[in-house]
């Protein structure tokens, strides 16, 4: 069964910093692309960020490229989100999604991953 966890939210100041980190099971990152949502009240759920299965490659939403970080870490079935210099805009409930499709690009353009943690609640204040 897959199951992930995120944890690592908070509340900061525009500018700061947080690292978000989404803890898995049940699966291997090789086969499954892992991608960061973000959901703020009244909005639509949006993709942030995403490593594709076995190159590792990542990809980054226009509105976060530059200041948000993916990695991963096989070892611990760990991933990762550093969020940089961040904006009240950025305030959102940040969800850690796995995908076994090979359809993950598409899935993660329309925020529908397969499996979903529980989400962890980031709030930036002005």
């Amino acid at each position: 069964e897959v199951q992930l966890v995120e944890s690592g939210g908070g509340l900061v100041q525009a500018g700061g910093s947080l690292r978000l980190s989404c803890a898995a099971s049940g699966f291997t990152f090789d086969n499954y692309a892992i991608g960061w949502f973000r959901q703020a009240p009244g909005k639509e759920r949006e993709g942030v960020s995403y490593i594709s299965p076995g190159d590792g490659n990542t990809y980054y939403a226009n509105s976060v490229k530059g200041r948000f970080s993916m990695s991963s870490d096989n070892a611990k079935n760990t991933v990762y989100l550093q969020m940089n210099s961040l904006k009240p805009e950025d305030t959102a409930v940040y969800y850690c999604a796995a995908d076994s499709t090979s359809d993950y690009v598409r899935r993660f353009r329309h925020g529908d991953f397969g499996s979903w943690g529980q989400g962890t609640q980031v709030t930036v204040s002005s």
